[in-house]
């Protein structure tokens, strides 16, 4: 270990680790990042680090270093984080294809303790074990592949609904009442009064067609479920869309259109990471559309017992990953299965809504809303909701509320299917579920 840690000092970085390619060979080039490997042959030391971008490739030559720089390249370790001063040169075998050849070294931060897993292995301890330490955790090339297409994804969903002319909109998250019931609640409270973490912007962005008629909004959302699964999280990123003048058919045909530019995009734009990670994305065309009256007639051909109405529970769910392993929608759900929002169709036990489904795992939900105030508060007490706790948003249906539909999406989940991850905690930086609250 040296006898101190360097300063920064006056050096800053001219070069990401992807700015290291053969077409730079002979550039002085200052980097930074921390040691993902270290391997000693002889007189060479190939140091591998890592920055924001991927990995560059160092090769200290012991015999063409200064004694002072060589103490330091010997003092490091994996973790540690390092500013480097060299010359770029073409090498087949380093990553992109180039290497820098140091004449300077400065150790930044050396780690005081050895991580219960190596950022490589194969096997891993338990994921409550390694999310103890998560940022270090998400060092591992896998955790940072995910997160490299959660970023893509994200950039990829908010391009497409741009394009589409939606506009961005924020909505409260500390709420007065319930959007979907008095279930699922994080209470709270605000100043002299009882409020809640909100569930979903869904009531907001139904008032919000009224003047811009196109919103969508990416923000966390909360639920108290009392249930710790692969797929559920206290606090989750969820995707909204709501649209003036359309039914759900059109906002399905929209669904459909952004799954098949996110996965173009995330198939084209992340190749190595999807190989790091050993998985594929398809292209997608068309998603199937399945009745609800269709679910359950697959479901008796597969000798299972279930009544019109019921809900698909997740062994119900596997059943129909046997037959439909990729996307679906279930459509025309029985009316008291969904939300007091959600528009019954000409057949009133029938409504206009759906589900997007990949395999068992619930990936969005919507459908066309009602947008006449007398039917709404019809439907408020057919829940066994007091329409009084929504006046604030039955008020505006006075000043006419043109007809408008819309989904909410669970960016996590969808992650999981881009990512091919079967625990949802995999592809969140700080998970919460009922267990966790730290870090």
């Amino acid at each position: 270990m040296p006898a101190k840690i360097d300063s920064l000092g006056n050096w800053r970085r001219t070069h990401y680790s992807k700015d290291i390619k053969p077409s730079e060979e002979g550039k002085e080039a200052t980097v930074f990042g921390w040691v993902s490997g270290i391997r000693n042959q002889g007189g060479i030391v190939f140091i591998i680090i890592t920055d924001k971008d991927g990995v560059a490739q160092i090769t200290v030559h012991k015999n063409k270093i200064s004694k002072e720089v060589l103490s330091r390249v010997e003092s490091l370790s994996d973790h540690a984080s390092i500013a480097v001063k060299g010359k770029i040169k073409a090498m087949d075998k380093a990553p992109n294809g180039a290497e820098i050849i140091p004449d300077g070294v400065k150790v930044l931060a050396l780690p005081q303790k050895t991580p219960p897993f190596t950022l490589y292995a194969k096997t891993l301890p338990s994921i409550d074990k390694r999310f103890e330490i998560r940022a270090v955790d998400l060092r591992r090339p896998e955790a940072l592949a995910i997160f490299r297409i959660r970023e893509k994804a994200l950039e990829t969903i908010r391009g497409f609904l741009k394009d589409h002319g939606y506009y961005e909109v924020n909505t409260p998250k500390i709420i007065a009442t319930a959007t979907e019931g008095g279930a699922a609640l994080f209470p709270l409270l605000y100043y002299d009064k009882e409020a809640f973490l909100t569930q979903s912007p869904q009531l907001f962005k139904e008032q919000l067609v009224m003047p811009f008629e196109k919103v969508f909004e990416i923000a966390p959302a909360y639920r108290a479920e009392q249930s710790r699964t692969l797929h559920h999280l206290s606090e989750f990123l969820s995707i909204d869309v709501e649209e003036a003048f359309v039914d759900y058919k059109d906002i399905m045909n929209t669904i459909e259109k952004m799954i098949a530019k996110l996965h173009a995009s995330i198939s084209k734009e992340c190749n190595k990471e999807l190989e790091t990670l050993g998985t594929k994305v398809p292209s997608i065309e068309k998603i199937p559309r399945m009745t609800y009256d269709a679910i359950l007639e697959l479901l008796k051909g597969k000798d299972a017992q279930v009544e019109w109405g019921d809900d698909l529970t997740s062994e119900l769910l596997d059943k129909i990953a046997e037959e439909l392993p990729s996307y679906y929608f279930v459509i025309d759900w029985p009316t008291k299965s969904k939300p007091f929002y959600i528009k019954p169709s000409s057949n009133p036990e029938i409504s206009e809504s759906f589900d997007l489904m990949h395999g068992s795992l619930e990936i969005a939900s919507g459908g066309t809303r009602l947008s006449s105030k007398k039917e709404l508060i019809n439907r408020l007490k057919e829940k066994g909701l007091k329409p009084k706790g929504f006046e604030y948003h039955l008020a505006v249906f006075d000043y006419g509320m043109p007809p408008h539909a819309g989904f909410g999406l669970g960016f996590e989940r969808l992650l999981m299917v881009l990512t091919n991850q079967k625990n949802i905690r995999e592809v969140s930086v700080f998970p919460r579920d009922q267990f966790r609250l730290t870090p």
